[in-house]
């Protein structure tokens, strides 16, 4: 099943959002790292690989938001309340959101930069620098920008898989397993009617 139903995800759209989703968390990772090394040949592979990352993550976004409107939401289950509700999509907003803004802050430190460094998206093509002013003040604030911006993006990033882990273990829904394979929350429906029955 590869589009969404109205209760389930299709696979497309689950593999958009583990793919995205790891890679995101790996970049953050990545930064933290890559600006503590000393070693300057293994810092520039690093920042190459972060900048490369970042685009990538970029271009499957732009994907996943077209296959999104193309595609019908599943419906919020009614074990969620209505609080639980606003939290969650404001969640997935921020996190869309920081999809977009954290890798074009990362451009736009590289565009900034006095050194020019070109960026070598994975040694494949060269990625043009955005028109935008340069100077140290200029990398300075966009560096800033994209560093804060990352760490809050995985404050809610966080949040979200505490959340669905919550919903896994705690609330015993399917708020996680329809994420996991598609269909997976009807096969679930259909296992609890049918032990229902049985007891």
């Amino acid at each position: 099943m590869l589009r969404n139903t109205k209760d389930s995800f299709g696979l497309v759209s689950i593999l958009f959002h583990w793919i995205i989703g790891f890679i995101f968390l790996g970049q953050i990772a990545l930064g933290y790292l890559m600006v503590r090394v000393s070693d300057f040949t293994l810092q520039f592979s690093l920042y190459q690989w972060h900048k490369s990352f970042g685009f990538l993550v970029l271009g499957l976004s732009a994907f996943r938001l077209l296959w999104k409107a193309a595609n019908a939401r599943p419906r919020d289950l009614a074990s969620m309340g209505q609080m639980e509700r606003v939290a969650a999509h404001g969640a997935h907003i921020a996190l869309y959101a920081s999809l977009f803004i954290v890798p074009l802050t990362g451009w736009a430190v590289a565009s900034s930069s006095p050194l020019q460094i070109p960026t070598f998206m994975f040694n494949l093509v060269v990625i043009p620098q955005l028109p935008i002013a340069i100077s140290d003040s200029a990398e300075a604030f966009w560096s800033a920008s994209h560093a804060w911006l990352a760490y809050l993006s995985a404050v809610i990033a966080v949040a979200h898989i505490l959340a669905a882990l919550h919903h896994h273990f705690w609330k015993r829904d399917t708020v996680l397993i329809r994420m996991l394979r598609p269909n997976a929350a009807k096969r679930r429906h259909q296992a609890i009617k049918l032990t229902g029955k049985s007891s």
